[in-house]
């Protein structure tokens, strides 16, 4: 399996209503590499991403995940990917930590280190100070790096995000970049669709569409 792709499109594209959404596409990401997707505004960059989580099919080619067509009604390939593409359903009476600390539950179990692994990753991403406040308490970057951390605290072997520096100022967009890297460096394959010059500069490779 350590040949086979993280994730891969072959030719994948995306035509609704004669529309191109996604011209034809083809690029693979191998576990343990940060690739960027880059491109204007309409070029098709969260059309893809919306391919492999299944909610915009491919009318041509493929998109896959560890070699087997993207399906995530199957619960490997949830349990494989995590993903920021969608808004994040989140609970508005319960706070920062609670709710980070269910979806580590929710996934690791009810164990002895669920609460240290959601105390992690709220501290990585500069949460600490804000983690008994409610999301509606939260401005725009806080709330992007919440979503961040309800994403990033799940086992994952594959993580797409888009934009994840929305909102951000420069110092926090370095404090992603650096937490992303160090998963990458750990075996995670991330595909970030972006228009940040900093996650650019920082991925292992870029697939530019449009």
């Amino acid at each position: 399996m350590s040949g086979v792709p993280a994730i891969a499109a072959e030719g994948a594209e995306v035509v609704l209503d004669g529309t191109t959404l996604l011209a034809p596409t083809t690029f693979s990401v191998m576990p343990g590499e940060f690739r960027c997707l880059t491109g204007s505004n309409g070029s098709g960059k969260t059309t893809l991403l919306r391919a492999f989580l299944g909610s915009r099919r491919p009318t041509g080619g493929a998109v896959l995940v560890r070699g087997e067509p993207a399906d995530m009604t199957r619960h490997r390939q949830r349990r494989l990917l995590a993903s920021l593409v969608e808004p994040v359903p989140v609970a508005r009476d319960m706070t920062l930590r609670e709710q980070v600390t269910l979806v580590a539950a929710s996934w690791y179990g009810n164990t002895t280190t669920t609460a240290g692994r959601a105390e992690e990753i709220v501290g990585r991403l500069g949460l600490t100070a804000l983690a008994e406040r409610f999301p509606s308490q939260l401005s725009s970057g806080q709330l992007q790096l919440f979503n961040l951390a309800l994403t990033l605290v799940r086992p994952a072997d594959v993580v797409l995000l888009d934009e994840p520096e929305r909102h951000l100022d420069t110092e926090r967009v370095d404090l992603v970049v650096t937490l992303l890297t160090e998963r990458a460096r750990q075996g995670t394959a991330f595909l970030v669709a972006t228009h940040e010059a900093v996650v650019v500069e920082a991925c292992d490779g870029v697939v530019e569409l449009g």
